[in-house]
């Protein structure tokens, strides 16, 4: 009786989290239109980055894009760094 009124509870603790992050995947996961392209989707429109053009010429801009990123920040991290390590 015991280990029955175990297993019922752990079925109710495992539908409950499976309820719970049901919901929180429907609510954390953004809707795309069905005819957005990856950049659009990515909010790389928005930032200068041409919306035409082909699939290869899109792929190389975001590419060139997330390259540019990545340095900026480097650049950017490494600046706090440069001024604690001169005396």
């Amino acid at each position: 009786m015991k280990a029955m009124f175990g297993m019922v509870s752990l079925l109710i603790a495992l539908a409950i989290v499976g309820i719970l992050a049901a919901r929180q995947l429907k609510t954390a996961a953004p809707s795309i239109a069905p005819g957005a392209s990856a950049a659009a989707a990515a909010g790389l429109s928005a930032s200068g980055l041409a919306a035409t053009g082909t699939v290869r010429e899109q792929s190389q801009q975001i590419q060139q894009k997330v390259k540019d990123d990545v340095s900026k920040a480097l650049e950017q991290g490494m600046a706090p760094r440069k001024d604690a390590s001169d005396p």
